[in-house]
């Protein structure tokens, strides 16, 4: 297993009440700025749980809505953190619409991150879709250790596409080739290893996205970190609810083992 996550910082164990400092647009999806100057500072593919600080339910009786896991996107030297989101049920809206001074509950940072690029290594970063989160502050750590690196990432259409912005100088593939090129992310990462197969991977995006880059990693020989997306019901490993298998035959806890993992542990994503 590679040293992703080593020395991650530890959260308190407890929620935070952080006040919304802002809330953007940015194409299909929202950016959500909170203050966080008091917490620890995040190391890139770590994550939270999140929820609001009122009015987290639905229905009749307002039954409470799990907290969401969600990628810690950037973290800013005024400590102010962004999470990345995407409106795709009642908890993803109910967050998309808090508004500035309003509180979310924030449990985190959580889980083991990407590893630095060792010494004079090429990293290809590679996201899909609203997992392109974590890669922003991923790159954000490489260009302020001046580590050389490509950025690929895939989206649906030129809506989504606009989130891209959130990374400098990024290659782009949409689905309908509305904006950069045709097609999958997974080409610009072929054509890259062709240029380079001295490359490393990092990877995060919709399990069908990493199973391609693991799968294109395996065949070129290629190191990889993936970080997964699983259900989470607690996120610090005490519910065994986003369990994956590994390929030696024993189960990872994506929350606490991951959500960075090496791509050889893995026989597949599931």
């Amino acid at each position: 297993m590679s040293e992703a996550g080593a020395g991650r910082p530890l959260a308190a164990f407890g929620r935070r009440i952080l006040k919304v400092t802002r809330n953007e647009q940015l194409g299909a999806y929202r950016l959500l700025w909170v203050d966080d100057a008091a917490g620890p500072v995040p190391a890139p593919g770590q994550f939270a749980m999140i929820a609001a600080a009122e009015r987290w339910g639905g229905g009749c009786d307002e039954r409470p809505y799990l907290a969401r896991a969600f990628s810690i996107a950037r973290r800013l030297g005024n400590g102010e953190a962004a999470f990345m989101l995407e409106d795709v049920g009642p908890g993803t809206k109910r967050l998309c619409e808090l508004r500035r001074g309003e509180g979310l509950a924030v449990l985190g940072p959580l889980g083991r991150g990407f590893s630095p690029a060792a010494a004079g290594q090429r990293l290809a970063v590679v996201g899909g879709g609203v997992g392109i989160a974590p890669l922003a502050i991923l790159q954000d750590a490489l260009v302020a250790a001046g580590a050389e690196h490509v950025t690929l990432l895939g989206f649906r259409d030129r809506v989504h596409a606009e989130a891209a912005t959130l990374l400098g100088d990024p290659l782009v593939a949409t689905d309908d080739g509305s904006v950069g090129h045709q097609g999958f992310v997974t080409e610009l990462l072929e054509a890259e290893l062709q240029r380079d197969p001295r490359l490393a991977v990092r990877a995060c995006g919709p399990p069908p996205m990493l199973e391609a880059v693991r799968a294109i990693c395996a065949r070129a020989g290629v190191p990889a970190e993936l970080a997964l997306e699983a259900p989470m019901a607690c996120g610090f490993g005490s519910c065994y609810g986003c369990v994956v298998p590994r390929r030696d035959g024993s189960y990872l806890r994506v929350c606490v083992d991951g959500p960075v993992v090496d791509a050889e542990q893995l026989e597949r994503v599931a």
